[in-house]
């Protein structure tokens, strides 16, 4: 397959379905288009290792739009998942987003499908809406706020006491906010499949075979990781807390790609990521896992898939995203 036909065949395959040169050193020729384009990469966590490694920034969803909100840079090259890419193309109308696939979706945002969550919310009036980051464009525009796992508290407690709130779409940090908070917001009922498969038997077993080590977890996981968990966190928090904690051990309830970078941070301590519920012996969200050296290669050299966005959406939601930037600049959580 050539360019022109790779370009016919985008939309539907998501990708560009191109051979690379296996003689190419991709590092080198991606650091070349970098340069060349005046492009920055961001990259997820949840990454494969060589794509962190290539990342001009990595981090998770909070620094990320941190990141897209402040760039100078003229391209964006999303290493995520799409809602990551849509919300770099919110706060950036004038620079070019790329996504290396756009077959990378989330689990978590497809579970709150636009019209359904518009019925939902209508049929409570006097609720806010708080909204996750992990959801789609259209589901920003229907909130009033949004928030990460990093600072999901005090957005929350920035809200008046009396004041009713919708929370979507992840009712497991959901749940897990209203008992930190003493709230009683009203969840969507939508899940992440990565952080919703964990075994707790499994996990069990570790801590039996390693009575050291601490059980670290992200919240979307299900209550039952989370009452057995001895520190709960988003991905940054998670990274922050094993590299301060005078532990040696630890077992990782969230996607297995931060591994690498905790292993980086950390070269004497061990790290075992969680077991699913199946016979894999880590959990890796399959989305993140789309992205790869060749997918991002060719993304950056042909400058597609390219993330466009109608700019009456666009403005809708980023309105929710600046609140949520205006609230966490004020908690001192971002400058």
């Amino acid at each position: 397959m050539n360019i022109i036909e790779a370009k016919a065949h985008l939309n539907k395959k998501g990708f560009l379905d191109l051979p690379v040169d296996p003689s190419l050193d991709l590092f080198a020729e991606i650091e070349k288009l970098k340069k060349e384009t005046n492009a920055i990469i961001l990259a997820h966590y949840y990454q494969e290792a060589d794509i962190q490694d290539l990342a001009d920034y990595i981090g998770d969803s909070l620094g990320l739009a941190q990141q897209a909100a402040t760039t100078s840079a003229d391209v964006i090259v999303f290493a995520g998942v799409h809602f990551m890419a849509e919300t770099a193309k919110i706060l950036n109308p004038t620079k070019k987003v790329l996504l290396p696939d756009l077959n990378a979706g989330c689990s978590l945002a497809d579970s709150a499908p636009t019209e359904a969550f518009r019925k939902f919310k209508e049929a409570h009036p006097d609720h806010i809406v708080i909204s996750y980051i992990n959801c789609t464009a259209e589901i920003k525009a229907l909130s009033d706020i949004i928030c990460t796992s990093g600072n999901v508290e005090k957005i929350i407690d920035s809200v008046p006491k009396e004041q009713k709130i919708i929370f979507a779409p992840d009712r497991n940090l959901g749940a897990y906010i209203n008992k930190r908070t003493g709230r009683d917001m009203l969840l969507w009922d939508g899940s992440c499949m990565v952080h919703e498969i964990f075994s707790l038997e499994k996990i069990l077993g570790l801590k039996e075979r390693h009575p050291e080590a601490l059980l670290l977890a992200h919240p979307e996981c299900e209550e039952i990781i989370l009452k057995e968990a001895d520190f709960i966190g988003s991905t940054t928090q998670i990274l922050n807390f094993a590299k301060k904690s005078p532990a040696q051990e630890f077992i990782v309830a969230t996607e297995a790609g931060i591994l690498h970078q905790m292993e980086k941070d950390s070269p004497t301590k061990t790290f075992i990521p969680a077991p699913p519920n199946n016979a894999c012996a880590c959990n890796d969200c399959p989305y993140m896992k789309l992205n790869t050296l060749e997918k991002l290669y060719l993304c950056m050299k042909f400058q597609l898939p390219e993330i466009k966005m109608d700019e009456s959406l666009r403005l809708a939601a980023k309105k929710p995203i600046d609140r949520m930037m205006e609230i966490s600049r004020n908690a001192g959580l971002i400058k």
